[in-house]
């Protein structure tokens, strides 16, 4: 895994010198790094080569890669050495109120102590990654000329589900009508985010179809492309490799282009998006908003405009959103607006003019005018908000309002997003509702009279196991749902099947991550009720209704 994780033999261990001053960004000589004390903490190649790929795939991602921090602390050995390999040990077992999980369940006593000692040692820097070495890993299965012109399979596959299959490497697809799983597709480790051809105002896909064609991105930074109309077992069509460190991914509005943004190297790649071939590659290391140069300026999030023909790239670090042109590559167009830090995910409000997107570290949802390309406005919200794919509805008093939850705290804050016929409500906290903890996801649907958030991101189990329902007339909490109650699993991600009469809820093996025994629980949308279990999943997380995603139903 370790050798996937840092471009496979492209990276020696390496004795590095990290002062304020002199940290460089070339290979260095082979070792493991050290501290200056002579009583710093060491760890044997074996388990160095572990830990770092244990931090990787668990920690990376809140922490980043040269473990300066973000969404989560810093990481490096100024901060960790003072805390002692002890504490360490009982944070990383326990977790924190904060919204980092406990990894008790995950890690063994063993690996929580040599993560304890890694981290206290000076971290290791990746290489680059050339647009070359991206082309040498494009690999095509089934040519373009060759595609179906029907479906193959006879199934409805507008009601699909397409479920990231986090540990696995595996996207799994489910028939969302008889519940029954299709396929399981190879794809990057631990897939972040996987997107299809959206519905756009103004252009059509070349080949004429919206959702046929999803794209994943893993956090190997190896990107897909699956063919839903291929025979189950046939779906995997072309592949490369963008980046060592990646998280999301998005089609352009006439099918043309895919897009992938690196967490290392912190750049974005467009691709051809019927070959897959990679066409062009654009740093993303800069100056943030407080003036400060940031080598480690990682593209967090990637979204597809629905009315222009520009592709939006949230550049973590440096608290700008990147509204990229993509109608002429050689002389790409790009306005970088400044809002705050760090830049997560988000959502577009129903008239996909407005995008609403989380700024972790600064406690805010940033609004970007897509139509102007540029800054709306900056909503003050509760700690650490996610909104994950978002929520939107209309409320009795508000009107048309966008919602979120927080990785910080237990609270689901909702705001007015109409500026057109509710500009009184723009742009401002309408209500929220305090749930019983920290959460990663929020979701309704037009058909639906509840609001869904889960609570994933709390170190209290049965917490961590439910998901609460949220009436949107009374703004109240109607019900919460124990989704399981095994240990080592957690409840997360809510999906809507295609009519919004069903809510499809991940229950994530935590503790057996690498083998089938997670599962998707499926509720009637009116009445709560648990309707079926789909088992055989392994870390079911993320999963997307082809309809709903396309046509950007939320």
């Amino acid at each position: 895994m370790a050798a996937i994780l840092w471009g496979l033999n492209e990276m020696k261990k390496m004795k590095l010198g990290l002062s304020a001053l002199g940290m460089t960004l070339g290979l260095a000589a082979s070792g493991i790094a050290m501290n200056a004390s002579a009583a710093a903490p060491t760890l044997s190649d074996a388990d160095f080569d572990k830990a770092k790929s244990m931090y990787f795939q668990r920690c990376a991602g809140c922490h980043g890669v040269l473990r300066k921090g973000a969404t989560g602390k810093s990481l490096l050995p100024k901060e960790t050495l003072k805390k002692g390999q002890k504490r360490l040990e009982k944070i990383i077992t326990h977790g924190t109120d904060g919204g980092m999980n406990n990894f008790n369940d995950i890690f063994s006593k063993e690996e929580i102590t040599m993560i304890s000692t890694y981290i206290q040692m000076e971290p290791p820097i990746p290489p680059e990654m050339s647009l070359e070495l991206m082309k040498e890993r494009h690999k095509v299965y089934i040519e373009p000329k060759d595609y179906p012109t029907k479906p193959l399979h006879g199934l409805n596959w507008e009601n699909f589900f397409v479920v990231i299959e986090r540990d696995a490497g595996k996207i799994a697809i489910i028939d969302g009508d008889t519940k029954e799983i299709v396929d399981h597709i190879d794809a990057g480790y631990a897939v972040h985010v996987i997107k299809a051809t959206e519905h756009h105002k103004t252009q059509k896909p070349v080949n004429g179809v919206e959702g046929r064609f999803w794209y994943t991105q893993g956090r190997d930074g190896k990107m897909t492309k699956i063919d839903l109309w291929q025979k189950p077992g046939s779906m995997l069509v072309a592949e490369t490799q963008m980046a060592y460190d990646a998280r999301d991914v998005a089609v352009s509005g006439d099918g043309k282009y895919v897009i992938g943004g690196g967490y290392w190297p912190p750049h974005f790649v467009i691709l051809d998006a019927i070959t897959m071939e990679p066409l062009k590659v654009v740093s993303t290391r800069g100056t943030n908003v407080d003036g400060e140069y940031v080598n480690e300026a990682r593209v967090a999030a990637i979204y597809t405009t629905p009315n222009e023909p520009t592709f939006l790239v949230a550049v973590k670090e440096l608290g700008q959103m990147w509204q990229v042109d993509y109608t002429d590559l050689d002389n790409l167009r790009i306005e970088q607006i400044n809002s705050a830090k760090y830049l997560h995910d988000g959502f577009f409000d129903p008239t996909g003019r407005y995008f609403q997107i989380a700024a972790n570290a600064s406690d805010k949802m940033v609004v970007v005018d897509t139509k102007e390309r540029k800054l709306e406005s900056m909503i003050d919200v509760g700690t650490k908000p996610h909104p994950g794919p978002g929520a939107n509805w209309t409320d009795d008093k508000c009107g048309p309002v966008g919602a979120t939850t927080h990785l910080g705290e237990g609270t689901v804050t909702v705001w007015g997003n109409d500026p057109a016929k509710h500009a009184k409500n723009a742009w401002k906290v309408c209500y929220t509702v305090e749930t019983d903890g920290p959460g990663v996801f929020v979701r309704t649907h037009p058909n639906s009279k509840y609001v869904w958030a889960d609570q994933t991101k709390t170190p209290d189990v049965e917490t961590q196991q439910s998901v609460q329902v949220i009436d949107k007339k009374t703004r109240e909490i109607v019900k919460t749902i124990r989704v399981t109650k095994e240990d080592g699993k957690a409840a997360v991600h809510m999906e809507f099947n295609k009519d919004g009469t069903e809510v499809w809820v991940s229950v994530w093996n935590r503790k057996d991550a690498g083998n089938p025994t997670g599962e998707i629980v499926v509720y009637d949308a009116k009445t709560l009720k648990e309707i079926k279990r789909i088992k055989g999943l392994t870390t079911p997380t993320g999963k997307f209704n082809v309809y709903n995603r396309t046509n950007h139903v939320t």
